[in-house]
């Protein structure tokens, strides 16, 4: 029998190829979703498609609430708190129940037009692959959870096609220090997701936005302007996560409200406010896939009135979808978020000082990684993902400009990152996060952690 560094290295190999074709399978299932229900329904004639783009997310929330909260509760959130506490807790243990449950629940709220992402369900999807394997491979508690970091890494590779950006993620976000083991387990899981997800039909190797031209820093002059963008971009991302956390609490408060009803009460409000986006605008990216409108933005294609109206519906329409109990991520919000703002200061810059209209693309772009430094307090990530998502490293000084400037005010203002503070919420305090190793609740409930803030039974 082969010893167990050599049973890690192949299942390490392993888990890359496979983490690579669940993400795609997860991503597929989505989008098909999405083009069946959630976009059949803002395209029916007459005034049928008001009322559809409402009643498809409730519905959709209506059916992964009864999932979450009577088959799988884990499957609620974006996946990521689930894969630290599995992590730091678990030796990062993540059964097969929850793995699939992610999948299918998240699919369906998704395809339904949730506010919300794929990316840290598929972080969570593919890191309960890669514990399973390590399972499989009876490898010991301490490199079972290094194979939860490798899954993870693997997760951010295939979903923004981004290997480099999700080895820093991994070590920001999970590791916190230079494991070297980890870290080249990390590196070989990300490069081969990515590699399966290249060769598939439909997805291919390039980055996740075309960009009609790499974009550059025009002028030195437009620094004041990105400057400025860093710190409405903290602004924004404050005012995110203190939302976000503020209304799950209210929801948890709805004690007549059944907890599987709850996700449908987010559900319509977000297609209300898809609703308001496509009266106004004709363009949607509230209510499903945000790519489309977001890749207008960059390519400076939104007039600066839709771009403002748009980052505070993402903002209210995500807030409502995640904390009423749905199931999905908050990364590709964010980038939203991020787009629309940049893409107006944008327009400040060519209407001050009467630069080319190229500059409104290239202040969305930088704008999508302030605002995702300022949500997941990811530096590094949030530099690398950008230029990855891209293809372009033109805008590297205003990217660290604007990304630093939110990271350091949004710290600054709210000590404890987003994914920390909705651990804290529901009693979980782990190690990275500014307190203690100690918990409020004993390692039984950790081990059956998820976002209801109450613990799953055997």
């Amino acid at each position: 029998m082969p010893g167990e560094r050599q049973r890690l290295l192949a299942f390490t190999i392993l888990s890359g190829g496979l983490c690579g074709l669940a993400a795609v399978a997860f991503h597929i299932t989505a989008g098909r979703l999405e083009a069946l229900w959630i976009e059949s329904a803002a395209a029916a004639p007459g005034h049928a498609w008001i009322w559809l783009t409402i009643l498809t997310p409730a519905l959709g929330g209506a059916v992964a609430g009864i999932g979450i909260v009577y088959l799988v509760p884990a499957a609620a959130g974006s996946g990521i708190p689930q894969a630290k506490v599995a992590y730091f807790r678990r030796f990062g243990f993540i059964s097969f129940k929850e793995t699939v449950g992610k999948f299918f629940l998240c699919a369906v709220q998704l395809g339904s037009g949730a506010s919300l992402g794929v990316e840290g369900p598929t972080v969570h999807i593919c890191a309960g692959v890669s514990s399973m394997l390590a399972r499989a491979a009876r490898l010991s508690p301490e490199n079972r959870r290094r194979m939860t970091s490798v899954g993870m890494s693997a997760g951010i590779a295939a979903a923004f096609n981004a290997p480099i950006a999700a080895v820093t993620f991994t070590l920001e976000e999970l590791i916190g220090s230079l494991d070297q083991t980890m870290l080249a387990g990390a590196i070989v899981a990300a490069a081969l997701a990515a590699v399966v997800e290249h060769s598939m039909p439909g997805f291919g190797s390039a980055p996740v936005f075309h960009m009609k031209r790499e974009y550059t820093l025009g002028s030195t002059s437009s620094l004041v302007w990105y400057a400025l963008l860093g710190v409405l971009a903290a602004i924004v991302s404050v005012a995110f996560s203190d939302s976000l956390l503020w209304l799950r609490l209210e929801f948890r408060k709805l004690k007549h409200v059944p907890k599987w009803l709850q996700p449908a009460i987010g559900g319509a409000a977000t297609g209300s406010f898809a609703v308001v986006a496509l009266l106004l605008f004709h363009v949607n990216g509230i209510a499903g896939d945000p790519y489309k409108t977001l890749t207008l933005a960059l390519m400076g294609g939104l007039p600066v009135t839709a771009m403002l109206v748009l980052c505070v519906l993402k903002l209210a329409a995500t807030v409502s979808s995640y904390s009423s109990g749905g199931s999905g991520g908050i990364f590709a919000p964010a980038l939203f978020m991020g787009g629309m703002l940049g893409g107006a200061v944008g327009y400040l810059d060519v209407s001050v000082f009467h630069h080319p209209a190229d500059s409104i693309g290239a202040f969305a772009v930088v704008g999508m990684g302030a605002a995702f430094a300022g949500v997941v307090r990811a530096p590094m990530t949030s530099v690398l993902i950008i230029f990855e998502m891209t293809g372009g490293y033109g805008l590297v000084l205003p990217l660290m400009i604007a990304n630093m400037t939110a990271f350091a005010l949004a710290r600054t203002w709210r000590r404890t990152p987003i994914y920390e503070a909705l651990l804290e919420q529901d009693g979980f305090f782990l190690p990275g996060g500014g307190h203690p190793l100690e918990s409020k609740a004993d390692e039984d409930e950790l081990a059956h952690y998820h976002p209801s803030g109450e613990s799953e039974g055997e």
